[in-house]
């Protein structure tokens, strides 16, 4: 992450994304670098528009956002049904055990 990172903000300085100026935020940064992830990196990059990256990007977070709160306040309702669910095995369990002890 640390490498999207570096080219980032080259690009929004400005700067070309290169291996050598990647390599020296990252350095700065004080990552350890790996030579292949860099080169890695700027060969992916070469043919993206990162303005354009960035906007898609922000347009799709903007309309995934109702999809994750309606999935996060589906989350607990599935938590406490679970619960429900274990208390009345709880109970069922229980009157069994008395049920044992009046025959046993």
């Amino acid at each position: 992450m640390e490498y999207i990172y570096a080219a980032l903000l080259l690009h929004n300085a400005g700067k070309d994304v290169t291996e050598e100026n990647v390599t020296a935020v990252l350095n700065a940064a004080g990552v350890a670098v790996q030579d292949a992830r860099v080169k890695a990196l700027v060969a992916a990059l070469e043919d993206v528009n990162i303005e354009e990256a960035i906007s898609k990007a922000a347009v799709a977070s903007v309309a995934a956002a109702p999809a994750a709160a309606a999935s996060a306040a589906a989350a607990p309702a599935a938590e406490e049904e679970a619960e429900e669910e274990e208390s009345k095995e709880e109970e069922e369990e229980s009157g069994m055990a008395g049920l044992g002890a009046l025959f046993g």
